[in-house]
């Protein structure tokens, strides 16, 4: 056989093996295909949102901020943050009634169940103060992953100005430690917990009803309240 001719069969099947290294790593995820949305087993089995519900928030998310674009153009900053079906509203607008069209743009949103407005009035926030944010979202990510007990992975941190904004299902117990978690991270200058409080029964017998409720309370950023009634509920920061 011609020298150049095994030169080209080497190349091939040294092509094929880097290949083949490439794709084991992901099968050992279990790779899947959901809704034309590719995730791996380990996020659907570690996010306690349905597979179904992961999908439909990113669309969610994707439509909100078209909505915005053309609503807004560059009037305007808005963040849509999506969980089962929650949308919170974070970032800057010029004016109330911006603020409350957001809203109602958003509502109309496939699959959207309520709208959290957290919108601010006013102009564009600072480059540097964004920055900011993200620099917190990262160091209470870490903060949740760090602490016992705590379902990080199923646990949506958002700042604004940095407020830190928590999603997620977890039980009472669970989203107590993970606000303190949160509100110990430098920087931080208030956590509210927009969290669906499930059963623990319903962790431990995943086929059987899931009694929930939002988990939403009023409070200030030095005092943790105790009370019921619907609004974010913010928990004082160290």
């Amino acid at each position: 056989m011609p020298a150049t001719s095994k030169r080209s069969i080497a190349q091939r099947l040294l092509l094929a093996s880097l290949a083949l290294s490439s794709i084991a790593p992901l099968s050992g995820c279990g790779l899947l295909v959901v809704g034309g949305t590719a995730a791996t087993t380990a996020v659907v089995a570690t996010d306690r949102r349905t597979a179904g519900e992961q999908v439909e928030d990113q669309s969610i998310e994707l439509k909100a901020a078209s909505e915005m674009r053309k609503l807004f153009e560059d009037r305007a900053r808005v963040a849509a943050t999506s969980y089962a079906g929650v949308v919170l509203l974070t970032g800057d607008v010029p004016t109330e009634q911006d603020k409350q069209k957001a809203e109602s743009v958003v509502s109309r949103v496939e699959k959207v169940n309520r709208v959290v407005n957290q919108l601010r009035v006013g102009t564009l926030t600072e480059l540097s103060v964004r920055t900011n944010d993200t620099w917190l979202t990262s160091k209470v990510r870490t903060a949740l992953i760090n602490t016992k007990e705590v379902p990080s992975r199923t646990i949506v941190v958002q700042t604004e100005r940095s407020v830190v904004y928590l999603l997620g299902k977890v039980t009472d117990a669970e989203g107590q430690r993970a606000a303190k978690a949160a509100a110990s991270v430098s920087g931080v200058s208030k956590v509210v917990k927009l969290f669906e409080i499930i059963s623990p029964e319903s962790l431990r017998d995943p086929g059987a009803p899931v009694p929930s409720k939002p988990a939403e309370t009023t409070g200030s950023a030095n005092t943790l309240s105790d009370s019921t009634e619907e609004g974010p509920q913010a928990l004082p920061v160290q």
